[in-house]
């Protein structure tokens, strides 16, 4: 009987077995890379907007602080978007007749509103609480970038799952003090720029916020008299001083306690996160990385 397979069809076996492999690897990486790619990220696109806001001329430019816009951002878990009524605060005197302006005019005559379009948009299985993050000393610019810096907004990161976990693996990277929360040239502490920080003695059971009890200064205390921190019966923080020529402020009209404090200098992020950490009351690693921490 006649041999039906010619001797080669062994090797090709085996070659076709080899470049099926490799192809299903190439097609993984394909699509791995596809998926962490802006045309499914978005990331680093400027969508087209009814009116192009510019957060730099806004920000940078006129100074406006974000929570003039975003005004939910410390006690909501979305930063909000800011009615037109907001817009036409100061464009009802400024650029009255700008062509630019017309949606925003329109909106205010008609009551309809500008429909913006979401630059940040998480997917609806995700719960994200702005509120905490902003209380527990995540800036700005972690998340959104340089907004201060933008013509028109972008998204900066991915969003995606694995670039939150990174972050709440090792929240302290990223942490900072709550007076720089929104100080978007913030870089943290170095060897040239130091951060010097302390925490009031008492503030639990005081009704103010655990972050909030840290006080953090970049001017060394030792050479302008900021060795305590004061706090009053309402339980607001103060800095005091043991400087007689330096008046301690008040908040309100209740006596002013003043508490001994010990000021620790920090040369770099770790460190100063580290002790943020602790501070804030920051949770493990583990806890951060549950799922219930973000699918609810």
């Amino acid at each position: 009987m006649a041999q039906v397979f010619d001797r080669s069809s062994n090797a090709l076996a085996r070659a076709s077995l080899v470049l099926t492999g490799l192809i299903v690897i190439a097609l993984g990486v394909a699509l791995n890379s596809l998926q962490r790619s802006p045309w499914v990220t978005r990331q680093g696109q400027r969508p087209d907007q009814p009116v192009p806001f510019s957060h730099k001329h806004h920000v940078e430019g006129l100074g406006l602080q974000c929570q003039y816009c975003h005004t939910s951002v410390e006690k909501s878990s979305y930063a909000g978007i800011p009615p037109t009524k907001t817009c036409m605060n100061c464009h009802s005197q400024i650029w009255t007749n700008a062509q630019l302006l017309e949606p925003v005019r329109q909106s205010w005559a008609t009551g309809e509103s500008i429909r913006w379009i979401k630059v940040h948009d998480l997917p609806d299985y995700v719960y994200f609480n702005h509120e905490i993050h902003v209380n527990k000393g995540i800036g700005c610019t972690s998340c959104h970038g340089r907004v201060d810096e933008m013509p028109l907004m972008y998204q900066q990161n991915t969003l995606q799952m694995e670039w939150c976990l990174n972050c709440h693996r090792n929240p302290g990277k990223n942490l900072r003090p709550t007076s720089e929360i929104y100080n978007m040239a913030w870089a943290g502490p170095s060897t040239e720029k130091p951060v010097w920080c302390a925490t009031a003695a008492n503030t639990d059971g005081t009704g103010v916020p655990t972050a909030q009890g840290v006080n953090c200064v970049t001017t060394d205390p030792s050479k302008t008299g900021r060795t305590d921190i004061a706090q009053n019966d309402s339980g607001s923080v103060l800095t005091g001083s043991t400087n007689p020529n330096m008046p301690v402020g008040t908040m309100s009209d209740a006596p002013v306690l003043m508490l001994p404090a010990s000021y620790t200098k920090f040369t770099n992020q770790e460190d100063l996160g580290k002790y943020l950490t602790g501070q804030y009351h920051i949770r493990t690693a583990n806890e951060l990385s549950s799922c219930e921490v973000c699918h609810r």
